[in-house]
């Protein structure tokens, strides 16, 4: 095990981060050779008024255990918590995960994301720490963030990482981001890239309105803001880059955030799109099946 964590260490600290990681698919094909220098990433300090808690590759005997407990995702992907930060006060807790790739060939690729995961964590912490400190300038008040991921896909050749920020004090919310990718051929998979064309848009979007329909009439518990049955804006259409991932049986998942679509009583909610609605408008069927 601490020959795995001292690999681990020195992939971190070779691997370059790209100046750009608004990369597109054919541009993070076979990029995995490439070397420019250290990833030396600073993380945020320590609060004055806060505890936080940074665990990551080159931390303790409970991480490297934690990292032997790692599924393998596929033969050779891995992903694992590369670091932790976690506020515990009485009125301000925070608990920010940070998933990291390993073991991809595209190193490009590979560290772009995990550069993306690590940067995203840090806005949420500082944004967090900012807020937390100006309710304190202001009289107190209670404030709360969890942040963590999930891989919604493990097969051959798809891996789906889903992260997830929820707000736990007040009026909570939720949101998921998504990657999915092509394990095998090493690259990202966009939502506008696995159609021809813009027609997928109109396709998907009233194939989920007849979905939200057909659900609220089964279940009178459901409740979607369709067609102008509340007084809510109701849903017309998802966005070019709506969130989504591919599943485990090769369907696409289209998903919406908390209070995007439905009451916050909904949560967040998917739909899994027949591939038959879209079949015309794919490009292939390598993915979706």
């Amino acid at each position: 095990m601490s020959e795995q964590l001292e690999q681990l260490k020195r992939k971190y600290k070779d691997t370059p981060i790209p100046d750009e990681l608004d990369f597109v698919v054919k541009k993070a094909i076979k990029q995995s050779k490439k070397r420019h220098g250290n990833w030396k990433k600073s993380l945020v300090g320590v609060g004055a008024a806060a505890i936080i808690l940074i665990t990551g590759i080159n931390a303790s005997p409970t991480f490297a255990k934690a990292l032997s407990d790692v599924p393998l995702v596929g033969p050779l992907v891995k992903v694992l918590t590369f670091t932790e930060f976690k506020v515990d006060e009485e009125t301000a807790k925070a608990d920010i995960k940070v998933p990291a790739i390993t073991n991809m060939e595209n190193k490009t690729l590979e560290a772009a994301l995990n550069s993306k995961y690590l940067e995203d964590s840090k806005k949420l912490y500082n944004d967090f720490t900012a807020e937390m400190e100006e309710l304190k300038k202001n009289g107190g008040g209670h404030v709360g963030v969890e942040s963590g991921y999930e891989v919604k896909t493990d097969n051959d050749q798809i891996l789906a990482i889903g992260r997830y920020v929820v707000n736990t004090v007040g009026s909570s919310s939720t949101t998921f981001k998504y990657d999915t990718i092509d394990k095998k051929n090493q690259l990202l998979i966009t939502l506008p890239s696995l159609f021809k064309d813009d027609s997928y848009i109109r396709l998907i979007s009233e194939n989920i309105k007849e979905q939200m329909r057909q659900q609220m009439k089964a279940d009178p518990d459901k409740t979607y803001w369709v067609d102008d049955e509340v007084d809510f804006e109701s849903f017309q259409s998802i966005a070019k880059d709506q969130s989504f991932y591919i599943n485990n049986e090769g369907k696409l998942v289209i998903s919406f955030d908390k209070y995007e679509v439905a009451p916050g009583s909904m949560g967040v909610v998917e739909f899994i799109i027949p591939t038959n609605e879209i079949a015309d408008a794919l490009v292939s069927n390598e993915y979706i099946k």
